[in-house]
């Protein structure tokens, strides 16, 4: 069955740099486009960015812009989110998934989820 693995979470100080990293399993990775979403307490999860099938094409949350970096390695069918200057508000347990376009946003586009990493930034 499909598996998707985020790992690279963790406890940081505001102003660190963390890189996350999602895994896929039973799925031709290199034909799904890949997404990075958070969920924070107490709020719904959000899109994050987007990245298409070859890497060639990314889309982000206006509030990520500058500060996070999505990149693929279709040879070890793995995504990365880069994630720099952290700040509290983005202490949240992120998730990868895979859907069929970059440019989808909502949460129902994707037909497949991992179970997350939590990230928590300390001020």
């Amino acid at each position: 069955q499909v598996q998707l693995v985020e790992s690279g979470g963790g406890l940081v100080q505001a102003g660190a740099s963390l890189r996350l990293s999602c895994t896929a399993s039973g799925l031709t990775f290199s034909t799904y486009a890949m997404g990075w979403f958070r969920q924070a307490p107490g709020k719904e999860r959000e899109f994050v960015a987007a990245i298409n099938w070859s890497g060639g094409n990314t889309y982000y949350a206006d509030s990520v812009k500058g500060r996070f970096t999505i990149s693929r390695d279709n040879a070890k069918n793995t995504v990365y989110l880069q994630i720099n200057s952290l700040k509290p508000e983005d202490t949240a347990v992120y998730s990868c998934a895979a859907g069929r376009s970059y440019r989808y946003t909502q949460l129902a586009k994707y037909d497949y989820w991992g179970q997350g990493t939590q990230v928590t930034v300390a001020s």
